[in-house]
């Protein structure tokens, strides 16, 4: 049985309505993936804008594992301090990890999230010395349009981010970097610059499933028919 956990932001959580890459992924696994496999993690909700509250269940399919560790708002600076229980509780084998956007925006810089990115990979570790992680690279926002400094640290956190994954890979505990969806269009795959809509949802599962795939040999390339 691999246990997969979705570890992530906004785009991760979701908010009520949404399908979320998460659902996509499933679907993905669950027509690619040749052996069992489980979606794992302590929370299970939506966010729900109307009442600013992560307390909703209101997916667009609810009929699928829900499980994740994410949270509106939420990067690595507020989920380190949680892996290391989420992944002992939920004997996690695989982290897709999607963090560092609400980081570089509002709480630290590109030196100061890396070095929290390399805190959580250790606190992940310690709860299982065999995990896996994939990690996606921050995608720039709209904010990144107008905001020439913030757009450089996010630029630098990438590059860091890269070097942490370089660094810290074990064959025993892989670490693989995603790659942004080279077609994700912040104009085209979200519904406001940030969050994505259902082509954005279906291009980040597709950035998880294609370094798994090609480096692990885990399920098939992703087609959007999956979900």
């Amino acid at each position: 049985m691999l246990r997969f956990m979705p570890v992530g932001d906004s785009m991760t959580i979701g908010s009520a309505g949404e399908h979320t890459w998460r659902y996509r992924m499933w679907q993905h696994l669950r027509a690619t993936y040749g052996g069992p496999f489980k979606i794992v993690g302590p929370r299970e909700t939506l966010y729900d804008k109307a009442t600013d509250t992560a307390d909703s269940y209101e997916y667009a399919d609810p009929d699928f594992p829900r499980a994740h560790l994410a949270g509106w708002g939420e990067g690595w600076h507020h989920l380190t301090p949680l892996i290391a229980d989420a992944v002992r509780e939920s004997r996690a084998d695989v982290l897709l990890v999607s963090l560092g956007l609400i980081d570089l925006g509002f709480y630290t810089n590109a030196p100061q999230t890396a070095e929290n990115a390399r805190t959580f990979i250790a606190a992940a570790r310690s709860a299982n010395p065999r995990v896996s992680m994939v990690l996606l690279p921050v995608i720039p926002n709209t904010r990144a349009d107008t905001d020439a400094p913030f757009a450089a640290e996010v630029v630098l956190f990438n590059e860091l981010l890269a070097k942490a994954v370089a660094d810290l890979d074990e064959p025993v505990s892989p670490l693989l970097l995603a790659s942004v969806p080279p077609s994700y269009d912040i104009n085209h795959d979200t519904y406001d610059g940030t969050h994505p809509n259902a082509s954005g949802e279906h291009k980040l599962a597709a950035a998880f499933a294609e370094a798994m795939y090609q480096a692990w040999g885990v399920g098939q390339q992703y087609a959007a028919g999956n979900g």
